[in-house]
């Protein structure tokens, strides 16, 4: 079973009410890592509109924290470098200057201000830098504690033209941009 399929599994997936009373007795407070054999973080573009551009980045590093009160941090690391759209010369030119400019930029990283319980799972707070450009970021997402691990699973959608990425020969490839996640915590 992928990831994503596992992902649409409601078993161990909490609720709102569910997770507000586990972060409130303390539970899941102390220190967590982010598991990178079992996350993924994948990126999908549309050339003219219609033609999905689909990558995965296959380095990914994290840890976060949840005070004994219930408050939520952390850091979510991407090598741009890493990213593999299985076109080696798309992602030697996505690594390039014209996009993430690896060389001068070398990490994509959410910065995580704050995860409080929403409708259908947690609201996540904080920003996100690429290219050395900080904008701040919100999105929906889902939580699951299999086994007493954590796992969040979210979409989030970028406007590339906001972190410098305007490359785009005749308008051909969309500044909208989709990142989608697993990220698979465990206790330190």
């Amino acid at each position: 079973m992928s990831w994503k399929e596992r992902a649409m599994v409601p078993s161990g997936q909490l609720t709102s009410s569910v997770l507000q009373a586990l972060l409130q007795d303390g539970k899941f407070a102390g220190s967590w890592t982010l598991d990178a054999t079992r996350s993924e973080v994948r990126l999908e573009s549309r050339v003219f509109g219609v033609v999905p551009v689909k990558g995965v980045f296959r380095q990914v590093t994290g840890n976060g924290m949840v005070s004994a009160a219930g408050d939520i941090t952390g850091t979510i690391t991407v090598a741009a470098r890493s990213v593999d759209t299985k076109t080696k010369k798309r992602d030697e030119h996505l690594r390039s200057a014209d996009f993430f400019d690896v060389d001068n930029h070398p990490d994509i990283t959410v910065t995580v201000a704050s995860i409080r319980p929403g409708s259908g799972g947690v609201r996540v707070t904080g920003t996100l830098t690429v290219r050395g450009r900080t904008r701040p970021v919100s999105f929906d997402a889902k939580v699951s504690s299999p086994d007493g691990e954590a796992w969040l699973d979210g979409e989030v959608q970028v406007n590339r033209a906001d972190f410098g990425l305007t490359w785009s020969p005749l308008g051909m490839a969309s500044m909208h941009n989709t990142i989608t996640f697993h990220a698979v915590l465990t206790r330190q």
